[in-house]
């Protein structure tokens, strides 16, 4: 086995600078999914003017307000239009995409950490493995991944 030289507080800290970063994309990410509803909310629809809108159905006053009470599927509401259609399409494609951007931080912190604690204890074999699993993105194994038990 080849001999390494790791020095743990060089590890930690940049641990921590990833861990920022890392927080800044699922920031970054939380966003851009915000923003994409709010366009799609503002995109409007493919019907010129008022025809956007369900018109009310059933009695109406004179001021044009329902008499009595109304079955919501009877209020007005914003048709959708192909741009909402074509953003919300673009984010179900993307979603798998996304997650594995956080899967792949995420593996990357907890495999290097969980390799240099090994490293610090001795068992290279361990250390080994853990930089195994982070590289192929198990998420799963690294959480579980306890090395020797003191």
């Amino acid at each position: 086995m080849a001999s390494w030289d790791i020095q743990p507080q060089g590890v930690q800290g940049q641990l921590k600078v990833v861990g920022t970063h890392a927080e800044d994309l699922g920031k970054a990410l939380n966003t851009l999914l915000s923003d994409i509803q709010e366009a799609a909310q503002a995109a409007g629809t493919a019907v010129p003017g008022t025809s956007a809108m369900t018109p009310m159905r059933g009695p109406m006053t004179p001021a044009g307000k329902p008499l009595g009470p109304v079955a919501p599927e009877l209020l007005p509401h914003k048709a959708t239009g192909p741009v909402a259609a074509a953003l919300a399409e673009y984010v179900t494609h993307r979603k798998k995409h996304m997650k594995a951007m956080a899967d792949r931080c995420q593996a990357a912190v907890l495999g290097a950490a969980k390799a240099t604690n090994e490293y610090v204890q001795g068992d290279l074999e361990a250390a080994k493995n853990a930089q195994t699993a982070a590289h192929d993105v198990r998420v799963d194994a690294l959480k579980d991944f306890g090395g020797k038990k003191k």
